[in-house]
């Protein structure tokens, strides 16, 4: 069993929390992470880039002169790729990068990669994150007060819109909720501060 603080939003610590590491899967799932991050970093490409072949440069299809008697090196249509101005060889085309892995598995790297950082220290619970307002100087003060330094991710129980604005604006600082978590985002930040409710709920989902 693995005891966490809960800290206020001024850094004060109030109580605890009890996370039951066989309920986030009992160890950390390397090979799963490593697949889930694949996956993720794949479905980020967009694919587009392209390059005119053969086949799609303007131009005529005539053969530029005789195959032989000509005292030159035997030569096909303007466009060929060995030519100025032919289209390219093999060149890449628009493609989807994307793939999927099944919801269970998505689920269990999520739970693999927020064990590896209750493992490493790098997890501070808060008792709640909804401000109020939307200001930049409420999240700055909180990562303050938890003496946290490098990049974070805030993690709220449900969708916090003043969450989400307060944090956009601060370098190294990103901010999700519990049902939108994954792998990749935990595991590009340094620090998590998860929401105690967020918490109970991500253990309550994988039960």
């Amino acid at each position: 069993m693995i005891e966490l603080p809960v800290y206020t939003p001024s850094g004060q610590e109030t109580s605890t929390v009890q996370v039951d590491p066989e309920k986030l899967g009992g160890k950390v799932h390397l090979k799963l992470l490593k697949e889930a991050v694949n996956m993720y970093l794949a479905n980020l490409r967009q694919g587009t880039v392209f390059t005119k072949q053969r086949s799609d440069v303007v131009g005529s299809t005539r053969k530029l002169y005789p195959q032989k008697h000509t005292g030159n090196a035997r030569m096909g249509m303007i466009r060929t790729p060995s030519r100025r101005g032919g289209g390219r060889a093999f060149g890449p085309k628009p493609r989807d990068f994307g793939w999927h892995m099944p919801k269970k598995a998505r689920k269990l790297a999520t739970r693999s990669a927020l064990l590896a950082k209750l493992n490493d220290g790098e997890v501070k619970v808060v008792d709640t994150l909804a401000f109020e307002a939307v200001k930049t100087k409420q999240v700055a003060a909180l990562l303050k007060a938890l003496k946290l330094e490098g990049s974070c991710l805030l993690v709220s129980e449900a969708y916090n819109k003043n969450l989400v604005l307060s944090t956009r604006n601060l370098a190294g600082a990103d901010s999700s909720n519990a049902a939108d978590l994954n792998a990749l985002e935990m595991l590009n930040h340094r620090w998590i501060v998860i929401e105690k409710g967020a918490v109970e709920r991500l253990m309550g989902a994988a039960s």
